[in-house]
């Protein structure tokens, strides 16, 4: 499931005084920055490299093949970021999680329930037909109507209108601050929605997107090529003419491919593995921070945690602080609901779960009669980390006299098994949020009865929605930051699913054939979000 300072690459987003939100006109999406305005960046593409060439990548995952190719209901980041080469979404996000113009060129807030989006009319899919205010509209609609989660996430939308040939309005039926960021993410790609409706065209099996590049061919679980799209509309980009992306789950053997050239680029999750580049002739290694996270979620509709004293008590013993350290080598923090790093988000030290002291878990485990609890953590394997954290928090739980045994399955398994069979079989079980570019937006995965994926073993609270909602609703600022310390006590007093540390992730590349521009925070899990710019060295 799953904020940036722009210096010269883009318009910065100005707040006026009516009320009114607009972003300038912003240079082409992507572009380097100048030398001296690199903050926000790990890295900035060296634009007087030569264009051409070729340029593989490894990734860990391929996309999603149940949820087929439909980015409207693409659920991982794994299929977000392969699926960003070819579609691309309204706005976009740069340094500083800021949002910027992608497909729209600006927009306005006249209203706090109302948004105007003027759409760039040099746009085309990679067919040529031009983009249209009404493949706007149309894959806005299809989203809200369909079986995507992430329909939640757009808010209380009332309608999306065609208010001008180049303009679609978007009105909402009470404020909602998180929308940019919302409409930020693949799961907004706009689609060709005319080939759609004609059934000239399969999303689920086929891509067909404005974005710099088209599918050239595709082998599920094993590769996928890339070639430069003719009809992009941001012109001198792609820098490259043909990515290859290679599926390759195990990090021991992307970075060896690292080690000897045979890839460009890959990231990792796990600290030691990047702590093996160090020092390997013309590898660079950045850490990326994101907003991401890794979480627990306690089954409260099973046997075991049926009782919120049992789940208290399991979240008060974990220590958070050895958790980064050990599992991350010290490059995560603990975090609430809201990710620790986006504006207004709660404090951690601050949680019920941090004041309480192992004392006190011991005692609700006592009262709830569960002393001498055993359970079992059910985890998968393509995140070697998650494996870390579980033998810390095994450590964690003796303190209290709580035995947890540790499943190790592979992704697909404990997927089945937590979000498909019916009831879910699992009584704990970890994996990571994306965590977007608004404290709000993954809190709303708090709330079952919009999220859905989590209905089945965790139960609505009330209290928590109003929360929710209030939290959507509310300006940045100190109002909200309350609010967000309000939302992230109640949940972490409901403890079913329980937020853990930051999920950084390790950008490493050959420096001696390749030049990319990655960004310092990410969002939305996509170390390869400025691909479009990458330069090929050495030819």
């Amino acid at each position: 499931m799953r904020s940036r300072l722009l210096s010269c690459a883009v318009a910065a987003t100005l707040l006026t005084a009516g009320c009114a939100e607009r972003t300038g006109q912003a240079g082409p999406p992507g572009e380097a920055a100048s030398p001296a305005a690199q903050r926000g960046y790990l890295a900035v593409a060296d634009t007087s490299a030569a264009a051409g060439g070729t340029l593989t990548l490894q990734v860990a995952a391929d996309n999603a093949a149940a949820a087929g190719l439909d980015p409207q209901l693409s659920a991982a980041a794994a299929s977000w970021n392969l699926m960003s080469f070819v579609y691309q979404t309204l706005v976009t996000v740069g340094p500083g999680f800021k949002a910027e113009p992608l497909l729209a060129e600006k927009w306005e807030t006249p209203d706090p329930t109302t948004y105007v989006f003027t759409l760039r009319d040099d746009v085309s899919f990679s067919n040529g037909r031009r983009m249209t205010a009404d493949d706007v509209v149309g894959s806005m609609e299809r989203l809200l109507s369909g079986n995507s989660t992430w329909k939640g996430q757009l808010g209380p939308v009332k309608s999306v209108e065609k208010t001008a040939e180049n303009e679609v309005t978007f009105r909402m039926t009470a404020p909602y601050t998180p929308l940019l960021g919302a409409l930020a993410n693949m799961n907004a790609a706009i689609l060709p929605m005319k080939e759609i409706d004609d059934k000239s065209v399969d999303v689920t099996k086929q891509m067909l997107g404005t974005g710099p590049f088209v599918v050239k061919e595709h082998r599920q679980d094993v590769s996928w090529t890339f070639a430069r799209n003719p009809a992009y509309w941001n012109k001198g980009q792609p820098a490259v003419d043909t990515l290859k992306v290679e599926i390759v789950p195990q990090e021991a053997t992307r970075l060896a491919a690292l080690r000897d050239g045979s890839a460009q680029m890959s990231a990792f999750v796990n600290a030691d593995t990047a702590r093996l580049l160090e020092g390997v002739p013309n590898v660079r290694v950045a850490t990326q921070a994101t907003s991401d996270y890794h979480y627990i979620n306690l089954n409260s509709r099973g046997k075991v945690f049926a009782d919120q004293r049992v789940r208290q008590a399991i979240n008060i013993a974990l220590d958070r602080k050895q958790i980064a350290e050990v599992a991350t080598g010290g490059k995560s923090e603990p975090t609430g609901v809201t990710p620790v790093g986006l504006p207004d988000a709660c404090d951690p030290a601050k949680l019920p779960s941090a004041t309480a002291g192992l004392e006190r878990a011991r005692t609700l485990l006592k009262e709830a009669g569960a002393e001498g609890l055993t359970f079992t953590m059910s985890t998968f394997t393509t995140d070697p980390v998650l494996a870390q954290i579980a033998q810390v928090m095994q450590q964690d739980l003796r303190r209290i006299g709580v035995t947890m045994k540790i499943e190790l399955l592979d992704e697909g398994t404990w997927a089945n098994r937590v979000y498909v069979e019916s009831p879910p079989r699992f009584e704990a079980s970890m994996t990571w949020f994306a965590g977007y570019t608004d404290g709000a937006m993954v809190a709303r995965w708090w709330n079952p009865d919009t999220a859905m994926f989590n209905k089945a073993f965790m139960r609505t609270d009330p209290a928590l929605n109003t929360l929710i909602d209030k939290a959507s609703a509310e300006r940045p600022g100190a109002g909200r930051a309350g609010t967000f310390q309000e939302l992230c006590d109640r949940a972490d007093l409901n403890s079913e699913m329980i937020p853990l540390v930051t999920r950084p992730q390790f950008v490493a590349y050959r420096s001696d054939t390749l030049s990319p521009s990655v960004v310092a925070n990410e969002g939305y899990g996509n170390p390869y979000r400025l691909v479009s710019v990458f330069r090929e060295l050495g030819r």
